[in-house]
């Protein structure tokens, strides 16, 4: 069992004390006077050929021209028929002509007067726009208890009617041949009565 107040131990045995951790580099770069007695040259790489991307537009006007039609010969021409974009194509294509006197980013925002700052004045200004909202809202009120009370949608519809709906006993063609099933009128004549009414 663990001892009371100490965490449990590992397995493993740790080297002595005259052991150094971590990875000997035995090269030496001379220090500071070898940095100040020579300089240090680079060769230079040879520069690789930039790879350009593929000019799909190009090839597939050409796969037109040859007639294909189908997704597999297109594919097909563009395995064999690799046309690659020209670097000047491309940067006369992303690249924009920009004029010299141009200037880049939004203008500031013209400074606040300090003396109207130190004077208060935007508080001024902010309470008389107060004044007049409130002078406005008591002229509306007053027009509103003026003009007396609102009707209701109740009183509306007493004093303007809407039109009365006229029912059409229309009914489709195809069942004008069609007698009646029951006959609930004893005689013709109470029918037409009924109906008149």
């Amino acid at each position: 069992q663990p001892e009371v107040g100490k965490p449990l131990r590992n397995c493993y045995s740790l080297p002595g004390p005259d052991f150094t951790y971590g990875i000997y580099q035995g090269e030496r770069d001379g220090g500071v006077p070898e940095a100040i007695g020579h300089w240090d040259v680079v060769k230079a790489r040879p520069r690789k050929k930039k790879v350009m991307p593929r000019d799909f537009v190009a090839m597939g006007r050409r796969a037109v021209e040859e007639r294909c039609t189908t997704a597999r010969e297109f594919a097909l021409y563009y395995k064999f028929k690799d046309l690659r974009l020209k670097e000047d194509s491309i940067l006369s294509k992303y690249a924009r002509k920009i004029p010299p006197d141009m200037t880049f980013g939004r203008p500031s925002r013209p400074p606040s007067p300090f003396f109207d700052i130190m004077q208060h004045r935007f508080k001024e200004l902010w309470m008389e726009e107060q004044r007049a909202r409130t002078v406005v809202q008591r002229v509306v009120k007053k027009k509103k208890l003026s003009e007396g009370v609102r009707d209701n949608r109740t009183q509306y519809l007493r004093m303007h009617p809407p039109p009365k709906k006229e029912e059409s006993f229309w009914h489709p063609q195809r069942f004008g041949k069609v007698e009646p099933q029951l006959r609930t009128f004893p005689d013709p004549d109470s029918l037409k009565k009924a109906l008149s009414a």
